[in-house]
């Protein structure tokens, strides 16, 4: 049974940084593409960042240049280190596994983290 599990979210200020983690069990984590998706409420869950099996990355517009998305495939970990934290980056953050990016990014065959809640305040 494939798990995922998320921490280290929390209430930060503006221009502060936080890093979340999250750790899969259950599947073969290294040929998986990772990925963190939030959601704010009232609003559609959206993709932040991927990164394939082979260590290539991808941002959502708003967050290039202040979130970086790392793996540890050794320790089954995914990282996602936030910089520069604004108020619109409060929200609820997934973690998520895909057999591929381009299904990550259509959220088919995806399993889910159960979130990981983040406050910036201004």
């Amino acid at each position: 049974q494939v798990q995922l599990v998320e921490s280290g979210g929390g209430s930060v200020q503006a221009g502060g940084s936080l890093r979340l983690s999250c750790t899969g069990f259950g599947y073969e984590h290294s040929t998986y593409c990772m990925g963190w998706f939030r959601q704010a409420p009232g609003k559609e869950r959206e993709g932040v960042a991927d990164i394939e099996s082979d260590g290539q990355t991808s941002y959502v517009d708003s967050v290039k240049g202040r979130f970086t998305i790392s793996r540890d495939n050794a320790k089954n970990t995914l990282y996602l280190q936030m910089n520069s934290l604004k108020s619109e980056d409060t929200a609820m953050y997934y973690c998520a596994a895909a057999w591929s990016c381009a299904a990550l990014s259509l959220r088919r065959g995806t399993y889910w983290g159960q979130g990981t809640q983040v406050t910036v305040s201004s």
